[in-house]
């Protein structure tokens, strides 16, 4: 199926992919994330996801909060370590309404400082949660030790010291230095005829004042391979190795992405999960995980286990990269490993809330979106060599890093 395309004078651009369905989707991300806040902006990113639906110079809080949700649509937002985004999920005639209020939301929002000290708490709450889940706080700590003294390891919440000294003023600094038009992207997946979408963006979006990117950002450059232990009170032993991988635009991301599915990707028969899970029950949860960034990317391997397990399961899992480092794959393991991977991404496919995410952040970094037969063309261009190429490149111990919460 076709993409549309369309770049207004102030630098924002439009993607949509038609969808013959009773839901549409809609969005803009910003190509701001946490990596690009000063020491002093610690969590100023997600911070503003927060505040920006406290009210703007149209609408109180609960005139945004209603705007969409009093005719059952969903209003969203999110923040990643490079981009902001704000969506919604709407029956297909409410197009109009959506896109003006995510307008309205994204340049008129006025940052009340009552509101501002109430989602203080709330976000407080938010950090406190995530402490209480080591399987999750571990990937943020392996990436803060990965990207040591880069703003790309920062973790995405930030610290309640620097939350705590937030005002209005502080939000629309940050917002007028990083929100630039040239690095936003409205996307759209559902049913509309492309030129009335075209009409409702310049209806809305088209008397923005243009305020374009000049300053690059700063790329990490400067990684060395360490090992840290920490002791945490968990009823369980959390583990993390891996390495800095390749950015979204590097043409071995493709490979990589393979390799890491034939590793540890959510399919059971995944070699980490056949040759510790399955073969020792040594642990339940077992993945491998590659995250592309715009520049940089990383690669991780996680296991949750008991006492006396962890030693073993660490030495069964770099067994695993050996073999991937040592032996290439055969003609029908190479073909079978493509074939699950291509029918994952089929799946994945088929919910066009994600559909939206995807071919927004593809057009915002790569200035195109890719369709499924393409990205289908770029994995079966992969071969045996290629992956063992790269297997020892990532895998090699010496770039390893590992993380341990180690139980009391």
């Amino acid at each position: 199926m076709d993409f549309f395309y369309h770049t207004l004078p102030n630098g924002i651009r439009l993607i949509h992919r038609p969808a013959d369905n009773h839901v549409s989707h809609a969005g803009i991300i910003i190509n701001t994330g946490s990596r690009d806040e000063a020491d002093n902006e610690y969590g100023m990113a997600h911070f503003i996801e927060h505040v920006i639906f406290k009210g703007t110079t149209h609408r109180k809080v609960y005139h945004v909060l209603s705007r969409l949700e009093n005719v059952g649509a969903d209003l969203n937002a999110f923040t990643t370590k490079e981009e902001t985004c704000i969506y919604a999920s709407f029956l297909n005639s409410y197009y109009d309404r959506t896109l003006e209020l995510i307008k309205d939301i994204t340049f008129n929002s006025t940052f009340p400082e009552k509101e501002l000290e109430k989602e203080k708490d709330v976000i407080y709450d938010e950090i406190n949660s995530y402490k209480d889940s080591p399987s999750e706080e571990i990937f943020d700590d392996f990436e803060e030790q990965v990207f040591a003294g880069h703003p790309i390891g920062k973790n995405i919440l930030g610290s309640p010291k620097n939350i705590r000294k937030f005002s209005k003023r502080d939000v629309l600094k940050f917002m007028g230095n990083n929100y630039h038009t040239d690095q936003m992207v409205i996307c759209s997946v559902g049913k509309i005829n492309f030129k009335k979408l075209l009409r409702l963006v310049e209806k809305y979006f088209s008397d923005i004042a243009p305020n374009l990117r000049e300053a690059k950002r700063e790329k990490f450059t400067e990684y060395r391979a360490t090992q840290r232990q920490i002791r945490k009170k968990t009823f369980q032993n959390h583990c993390l190795i891996g390495n800095v991988a390749y950015s979204i635009l590097d043409e071995k991301s493709t490979s990589f992405a393979l390799l890491n599915n034939v590793l540890g990707g959510p399919g059971l028969n995944s070699r980490l999960n056949l040759g510790i899970r399955e073969k020792y029950g040594y642990a339940y949860n077992l993945e491998s995980n590659y995250s592309p960034y715009s520049d940089t990317g990383i690669f991780s391997i996680y296991i949750g286990t008991e006492n006396g397990y962890l030693e073993r399961s660490v030495d069964l899992i770099h067994k695993e990269l050996n073999k991937l480092r040592n032996t290439s794959l055969g003609i029908l393991q190479l073909k079978r490993a493509k074939q699950q991977l291509m029918g994952q991404l089929a799946i994945a496919n088929e919910a066009n809330l994600s559909k939206m995410f995807h071919i927004g952040r593809s057009f915002l970094l790569k200035d195109k979106a890719e369709s499924l037969d393409e990205i289908y063309t770029s994995i079966e261009a992969v071969t045996a060599e290629d992956l063992q190429e790269i297997a020892n490149e990532i895998f090699a111990p010496e770039k390893l890093s590992t993380l341990v919460y180690k139980a009391k």
